[in-house]
């Protein structure tokens, strides 16, 4: 095997992305999450605030459009009426998402990475939650916000995400854990064990981790 994908879903407050950041720089591999959006912009032409504005949420009209939505395995061309529309801009994103699986070893967070790259032998998926309160305390420290707001960060944030993975993988629950190679509760193990645990687990999924340096 040339490379091998980690894709990390997570609640907000979890610390998905702390513990992706972590594990990218102890493995030595790239750690993508914003970026993707940057070269679906450079890829398509269309302008990065549209994928920024759709990153994993659902623009208000979409129930409106959802009778007349194309496939989601296709992506149209720029001469097509379609091609700004909220399942396109997902689509380019996939499309960068298969391509970085093929060719290179890299962390993949959100963006329903796990669903869209599911049948791909090399890839580990994993989904990183918190109890509220631990959620809370980090949203809190991380973000400089009341209680209250890191409440309300938290209910609206994994709502979008949940409603978005839904749309995305044709009604599938995205805190199932039968969605994911592992389930990690990163309060009670501990962010650094979080990066641990993963990194046994690519030894025992593929025999070792590939091109490691010793």
């Amino acid at each position: 095997m040339q490379n091998y994908v980690i894709t990390i879903a997570r609640g907000f407050g979890s610390g998905g992305k702390d513990i992706a950041t972590r594990l990218g720089k102890e493995l030595g591999i790239p750690c993508y999450e914003r970026q993707i959006l940057t070269m679906a912009s450079d890829q398509s032409g269309i302008d990065e605030s549209v994928f920024v504005e759709t990153d994993e949420k659902l623009r208000g009209t979409y129930l409106a459009n959802v009778l007349r939505r194309m496939p989601i395995s296709e992506t149209v061309e720029p001469m097509e009426k379609d091609f700004i529309s909220d399942v396109n801009v997902f689509n380019i994103q996939a499309d960068i998402i298969r391509t970085l699986a093929k060719t290179q070893s890299c962390i993949i967070i959100g963006k329903c990475a796990d669903d869209i790259l599911r049948s791909y032998d090399n890839v580990i998926s994993v989904y990183i939650e918190a109890p509220r309160a631990a959620c809370v305390k980090s949203i809190m420290e991380k973000m400089h916000v009341s209680q209250k707001r890191a409440n309300y960060l938290i209910q609206t944030t994994d709502r979008y995400r949940a409603k978005y993975y839904r749309y995305y993988t044709s009604g599938k629950d995205w805190t199932n854990p039968i969605n994911y190679d592992m389930v990690l509760n990163s309060d009670r193990v501990g962010r650094e064990k979080c990066v641990q645990i993963i990194k046994e687990y690519i030894k025992i999924k593929f025999g070792e981790i590939p091109d490691e340096k010793v």
